[in-house]
């Protein structure tokens, strides 16, 4: 299990006027994030974890909570009375200076700017620990995606697939402010539903690498993704 980070939280204010409380996850959020995710849309569960799952089972949210800050950081924000609105993760890729990352927002939350805000408490992290590039997998080979790789990459630079066939974004972390960054376009699109991102590639194979079923226990999330 690891230890919970000593970073004091931050409030922000989102565009509505609401405000949020941000900070890293800690081991007691469990209940915190299993509520978020009961109150997401069938949708939106899908959408983000590829699977049409009703509950995280406790081996999920063991993975999702008890991360060692460096390697895997994840940051939570909270409403005003105290439930979850969303997390923001990243997980460390073979190359040290580069994470997979992923945002997700509860419905009654997105368009407000709350995964802006928690992508830029993600990036200071990120900044604090050597990550260098966020990775994302577009899972849509189309003209949207194509134009949002060239946004992100540069013209000169061809997109990288990987064996899958997917587009792979190479992210670089921005210093500061993720709105108006390649980073921030790349969230706008996977938002509005012009590509779909995959965020949960590593931790995927994390999970079946280290937390394989026992006999008779129920498979997590990210095991039941189609390969």
């Amino acid at each position: 299990m690891s230890a919970d980070v000593a970073h004091e939280p931050t409030k922000r204010e989102l565009r509505d006027g609401s405000e949020i409380e941000l900070r890293e996850v800690r081991t007691d959020d469990k209940e915190a994030i299993a509520e978020g995710f009961a109150r997401m849309s069938p949708e939106s569960r899908y959408r983000r974890f590829f699977s049409a799952r009703d509950r995280l089972s406790p081996s999920d949210l063991r993975y999702l909570t008890e991360v060692d800050h460096r390697d895997h950081e994840a940051v939570i924000a909270f409403d005003e009375s105290g439930g979850a609105v969303g997390v923001a993760r990243y997980v460390r890729s073979d190359d040290p200076k580069s994470a997979e990352v992923a945002v997700a927002v509860g419905d009654a939350w997105q368009g407000k700017g709350a995964g802006t805000a928690l992508l830029e408490r993600l990036t200071e992290r990120a900044s604090e620990n050597g990550v260098e590039q966020f990775v994302a997998l577009v899972l849509q080979e189309n003209a949207e995606a194509l134009d949002l790789f060239r946004s992100v990459s540069g013209d000169a630079t061809p997109p990288r697939r990987t064996e899958e066939g997917y587009l792979e974004l190479l992210i670089d972390v921005p210093d500061g402010q993720v709105h108006g960054t390649p980073l921030g376009r790349a969230l706008r699109s996977a938002a509005t539903g012009t590509v779909a991102i995959h965020p949960w590639r590593l931790i995927k194979e994390r999970l079946q690498g280290i937390q394989r079923p026992r006999p008779g226990e129920e498979p997590t999330i990210e095991n039941r993704l189609p390969e």
